[in-house]
């Protein structure tokens, strides 16, 4: 009896053969860096060192030995080897919430304002840094209990705080509204498209046809933007990215985000945010243009053109883009200046070396100047009011205005110096900007030309109005143009508000878009609007 109990004891006191982290063996601890990069995956040794730590073991269960651990531990685990579990059967796909997922701001952390490495949570749509184990979103997984997290970039879908990589095509369609997609056949089939989509409101939308938000007094830039939508060749180019890939310009980057998120079918909204571009578009311009300050779409839409261009084209000697291309046309300009205006700009020492030709009274130049859009002068209005006691509101005939680039007709400047201008169209573009000049500027305040101009919303035949040249060899001369964008201005000058009015191609159908506001209109409502701004499509 007293043989067995000692051999019992003896039992007892030997050492166990299991570690005492040994049931934990099969669970492997991931960690990751504080920038959320994938989890390293840390050998067995690692796990034993990390519950020793927890139990106060160690050679000495000392602190002065721990920081020997962690360096150990960080050198293991920088010749880690990079493992992410990725899963399909994930408990918390029906906690995601479409409702609440907006895409269209800019892409930083709630918390840090960091752009680097940014996770959206699938569940209240708010986003945050990283996914590692001291990270924002991680912290958020376990504070709120939102699990499901989606990389802004990589475009990966993640379950927090587990660390898995989620793989289920119920996630597909929030990958296309966070990035839109288009191939090549979907963008040449795009002006063919009937269709009506389905936002997750109910609401239905046309795809090219969505409002956009007005952030604070942003119309300017709106109207622009559905201008700009309606030329083809501009909108087929910014909806593939591979063809700007090269371009470091963010502007342009973010132009072509906005263009596919409004040509998008699968949106959840029938509207689109440009706020990640009016950021851009501030910082390109040096806050000229800025979110809260009314601006004049006329100086927009030029300042954007040859910004585009300037960070399109291929290298410097070939002056070439998308934007040329399509808006670009050719003006000859003769300038005639008095000799006596002359003689005091060579005394000031501003004399230009032109091609002059000296008369008696005039010295002419004549130049090749390039032009994006053609600026038409209004007639002033009449300064008396009728027997009504009401001023009247004039009207005239587009091609009365178009005179101005006849070749003949003489435009009278006084800057830089004083001079007669003639101008004569050499070379017509794809697309046609006019604008009609309605702001003047004195010493005090500025003045609108109420004066409404009466336009062909169909085949404007330039030829009968405007000498233009005759075509090199076999081409056709293409003088013939449809009307595709109005921009009007209400209200008053300084204040007020634009909208614009766009035809839809596949219908041949008008619609008046003012921010959110998109509605049917008709032909004859766009040509007796108050025009400021044009684009004509050239015939094929």
């Amino acid at each position: 009896m007293e043989e067995s109990r000692k051999r019992r004891q003896s039992e007892s006191d030997e050492p166990s053969d299991e570690a005492p982290a040994a049931s934990d063996n099969h669970k492997r601890q991931r960690l990751s860096d504080e920038n959320g990069d994938a989890p390293l995956e840390l050998s067995e040794h690692i796990e034993q060192k990390e519950h020793e730590k927890s139990n106060g073991g160690g050679i000495n269960g000392e602190n002065g030995d721990e920081d020997d651990d962690e360096e150990e531990d960080r050198q293991v685990l920088a010749r880690g080897h990079r493992h992410v579990e990725v899963r399909r059967d994930c408990p918390y796909l029906d906690t995601v919430n479409r409702q609440v997922l907006d895409f269209d701001f800019e892409k930083f952390c709630s918390i840090s304002l960091s752009n680097l490495n940014v996770y959206a949570c699938l569940v209240c749509g708010k986003y945050f840094q990283g996914r590692g184990l001291k990270s924002h979103a991680y912290t958020h997984s376990l504070e709120a209990g939102h699990h499901v997290f989606i990389n802004l970039q990589t475009e990966k879908v993640y379950c927090l705080p587990d660390g898995y990589e989620i793989n289920d095509p119920s996630l597909d369609d929030i990958r296309h509204v966070l990035n839109p997609r288009f191939t090549r056949e979907q963008v040449a089939r795009l002006d063919q498209n009937k269709q009506w989509s389905r936002a997750l409101d109910g609401s239905n939308y046309l795809p090219g046809m969505v409002g956009l938000n007005n952030i604070k007094e942003t119309d300017f830039v709106n109207v622009t933007i559905q201008s700009l939508m309606r030329v083809t060749p501009l909108r087929n180019f910014f909806l593939i990215p591979e063809n700007y890939e090269h371009s470091k310009s963010p502007l342009v980057h973010r132009f072509g985000e906005l263009t596919r998120k409004i040509w998008h079918s699968r949106n959840f909204k029938g509207q689109v945010s440009p706020h990640e571009f009016l950021q851009a578009v501030m910082k390109a311009s040096n806050k000229r243009f800025q979110i809260g300050v009314q601006s004049d779409p006329v100086e927009f839409m030029s300042w954007l053109l040859n910004t585009l261009h300037s960070n399109l084209k291929s290298s410097k000697k070939k002056n070439k883009s998308i934007i040329y291309d399509c808006f670009q046309g050719e003006l000859e300009v003769v300038k005639e200046i008095p000799k006596r205006t002359l003689v005091e700009n060579k005394e000031n020492g501003s004399e230009e070396n032109n091609n002059k030709a000296a008369n008696e009274d005039v010295v002419t130049e004549t130049s090749r100047v390039p032009f994006l859009m053609l600026g038409l002068d209004l007639p002033p209005p009449p300064l008396f009011k009728d027997a009504m006691e009401k001023n009247i509101i004039p009207q005239i005939p587009l091609f009365n205005i178009l005179t101005k680039f006849d070749g003949e007709t003489v435009t009278e400047v006084v800057r830089p110096c004083i001079a007669r201008m003639r101008y004569r169209v050499i070379r017509l573009p794809k697309y046609l900007i006019l604008h009609m000049r309605r702001f003047t500027k004195n010493n005090f305040f500025i003045e609108k030309n109420p004066t409404i101009v009466n336009f062909p919303v169909k085949n404007l035949e330039l030829k009968d109005y405007i000498p233009l040249p005759m075509p090199k060899g076999n081409e056709k001369l293409r003088s013939k143009y449809d009307l595709i964008a109005n921009i009007v201005h209400d209200g008053k000058p300084g204040e007020g508000c634009y909208r614009v009015f766009v035809q839809r191609k596949s219908e041949e159908q008008w619609y008046e878009m003012q921010d959110l506001h998109v509605t049917e209109t008709l032909p004859q409502i766009v040509a007796l609007s108050e025009t400021y701004m044009q684009i004509y499509e050239q015939h094929e």
